[in-house]
């Protein structure tokens, strides 16, 4: 569909489009100016860009990629802007002090693995993926100094991080000053009618308006959300903190990260990161109000999470990984193996032998324990402390809940 297309008669209504865009965002600026952009009735082009600073994405990027998701379900065009130039600068927001940029290595390798990531979400067809090395590695020093002199020194200190460096004397290089022009530039390249980013992005997102008007275009809405708290339910989500989710952790790993999550976090991780509609959202919210066990809404989350970065059957499965408290009768899906040898002379092992040579236990003495209380199983059967393996045999052992493994004893 072009830009110059109008949209389809059944396509939804302004109100209803407005209902999708508005849930989860912060700030709409400005909501008035967006609402004249839908009443064009044609396919608004959409932009949010990422620098590749790391190779992975974690469930708190994806909330800025749901929302480029709702857009496109709408029917507009979507672009994930891939910042390979921007991060050679080193984006400053939130920092103390000045970012060493990547390497050129470093980038290319990081990107590589992104557009992947997000067509896990977006509709690869209808996405466009872009570089903004595509209009800056042309760019000459004559058009940087006439991007450069559409901002004041004294502007850019309004920006908090900034002013935070130079009232406590931090060093702040002139390079980071081009930083939120260069972003802004990109909606000047791509005609952007509306940029998303996370509310630290405020002041780049403004640049990218404020430029366009001075560049002869249509000003572009800013839409910013949330900042998505992590598993510690109160920093943000982050590889640093290990408090995160990524998307390409495995099934099982995926399951039990989000079953750990406080109990607070259930309706904002639904709301950023479900595409149940709302109506579902808060009927599951007034069940767990009146008793429902929080632990089954958060499998339902995790559930539709796994499905989507991985497939229905990793879903249905997640729950046998090892680690988690499987139903009777049920295996981890990657049940180890451990191969036991015989002492000279031995004809047989005995189940604490076992327990212990298989690290199920931690000592003789808690092999004994659990045996004592009926906690070891061997082949889904409570064993007592006569139970042996003879040479050649083989036998799934659980000890408690969540050790598993399937012996052979050579």
């Amino acid at each position: 569909m072009s830009q110059a297309s109008t949209l389809a008669i059944n396509e939804p209504s302004i109100d209803d489009q407005l209902d999708l865009i508005r849930r989860g965002t912060q700030e709409i600026l400005s909501e008035e100016d967006l609402i004249s952009k839908l009443k064009e009735n044609r396919p608004l082009t959409i932009k949010a860009g990422v620098d590749p600073t790391a190779p992975d994405l974690h469930l708190g990027h994806t909330v800025l990629i749901n929302k480029l998701k709702h857009f496109q379900d709408l029917g507009h065009n979507v672009i994930f802007l891939i910042g390979d130039y921007t991060a050679k600068i080193g984006d400053p927001t939130g920092k103390n002090a000045t970012r060493p940029p990547l390497t050129e290595a470093d980038i290319a390798d990081n990107a590589k693995t992104y557009a992947e990531q997000v067509f896990k979400i977006l509709d690869k067809d209808k996405t466009q993926v872009r570089f903004n090395s595509e209009w800056f590695n042309d760019m000459s020093a004559g058009d940087m100094i006439q991007l450069a002199s559409q901002q004041t020194v004294s502007r850019m200190l309004e920006r908090d991080d900034f002013s935070k460096r130079y009232n406590a004397q931090t060093p702040i290089s002139i390079h980071e000053f081009l930083y939120p022009l260069v972003q802004g530039y990109d909606s000047i390249a791509l005609k952007a009618d509306v940029e998303l980013g996370g509310t630290d992005q405020t002041f780049n997102l403004l640049m990218g308006r404020t430029l366009q008007s001075r560049y002869g275009q249509d000003s572009q809405v800013c839409i910013t959300v949330p900042i998505l708290e992590g598993l510690d339910g109160v920093n943000k989500m982050s590889k640093s903190l290990g408090n995160y989710v990524a998307i390409y952790d495995a099934p099982g790993t995926m399951y039990q990260k989000i079953l750990s999550m406080p109990d607070t976090l259930i309706r904002r991780y639904f709301e950023f990161l479900s595409f149940k509609p709302m109506s579902e959202i808060d009927a599951l919210m007034t069940e767990m109000e009146n008793g429902r066990n929080p632990q089954e809404v958060k499998r339902i989350l995790a559930e539709e999470l796994i499905e989507r970065f991985h497939d229905k059957e990793s879903a249905e499965n997640a729950h046998k990984s090892a680690g988690n408290v499987l139903a009777e009768g049920e295996l981890p899906v990657d049940l180890p193996e451990v191969t036991l040898e015989l002492p000279d002379g031995q004809e047989a092992l005995f189940i604490t032998q076992i327990l212990n040579q298989a690290e199920l236990a931690k000592n003789n003495a808690a092999a004994k324990d659990m045996v004592k209380r009926g906690a070891v199983k061997v082949d889904n059967e409570v064993v007592n402390a006569g139970f042996n393996l003879t040479s050649g045999q083989t036998a799934v052992i659980q000890a408690g809940k969540k050790a598993y493994a399937r012996v052979v004893v050579d």
